[in-house]
């Protein structure tokens, strides 16, 4: 049976790198078949793993040719290691809820079969740290049973972390969904591992992984591919197969208990993150 994953995080704090890699890994490393579908208007989720090459959404196609052209064929395509990308995309600018989309794109796809029984993981790749609306849908219908935050030991990053916990604690109940843990993806900020242990202590989870910073991310990038592509010999490249072995493996899905304001500004403030 397949597992169901959804990785969300802060804007900007890596999390499509992120769950590329660990998508990467989980195939190359440990035999695992992923199929990605991208929940971010921008599209980027798959990239890496597609070579860098442009992905034609289910709402461009849409648009184009109407909701009758919509295949499985024409949508999905294959990239490293065989792991099948679908992104859902988002309205014309000014236009519309991108939100909508991913509603209307996951259940094209479960229409469509694209979920197939012999996938070991469906990672969702959803928009930031965004958990209103469609970009709900994955954690608020059950699409998703388990998720994954990447954060790191920035304010804002954990700000946002414990927002996403507080969205899950709206739905756990009613969809059965979990958190995994919290991915650390190192921004090298001062104490950063003593403060991501105490907050994910304090929320009732996990840091599933500690991530370390190393340029050879953007080496990778910058080449279209992700480490795992790029060399998987590297120091990073185990630190990935490591973070999907830790998945593999997880046993520990809680309901998170998302801090209050005054708690987490206590809680950064003692490192020094707060004037």
């Amino acid at each position: 049976m397949s597992r169901k994953v959804a990785f969300y995080g802060k804007g900007g704090i890596g999390k499509s790198t992120t769950q590329q890699n660990t998508a990467a890994a989980l195939s190359h490393f440990h035999n695992k078949k992923v199929f990605i579908h991208g929940c971010d208007p921008k599209a980027d989720c798959t990239r890496l793993i597609l070579g860098g090459k442009p992905q034609d959404t289910i709402m461009d196609t849409m648009r184009e040719e109407g909701e009758d052209a919509i295949t499985r064929e024409k949508v999905i395509k294959s990239g490293f290691e065989g792991i099948q990308c679908v992104e859902s995309g988002g309205p014309e600018p000014g236009v519309g809820c991108a939100g909508r989309g991913v509603i209307t794109s996951i259940n094209l796809m479960e229409e469509q079969g694209a979920y197939t029984d012999d996938l070991d993981f469906i990672h969702f790749d959803v928009l930031g740290d965004v958990v209103c609306g469609g970009f709900a849908m994955p954690i608020r219908d059950g699409k998703a049973k388990e998720v994954y935050i990447v954060a790191s030991g920035e304010m804002m990053a954990i700000y946002a972390a414990n927002n996403i916990c507080r969205g899950l604690l709206k739905y756990a109940n009613q969809s059965g969904v979990r958190l995994g843990g919290i991915i650390c993806n190192s921004r090298k900020v001062d104490n950063e591992l003593e403060l991501m242990d105490e907050f994910t202590k304090a929320i009732g989870t996990q840091m599933i992984h500690f991530v370390p910073r190393d340029n050879i991310v953007q080496k990778a990038e910058f080449n279209r591919k992700t480490v795992v592509e790029y060399d998987d010999t590297c120091n990073q490249a185990h630190e990935y197969s490591e973070l999907a072995r830790k998945i593999i493996e997880n046993e520990m899905f809680v309901i998170p208990k998302p801090l209050d304001m005054s708690e987490l500004e206590k809680m950064v403030a003692r490192y020094g993150l707060m004037d």
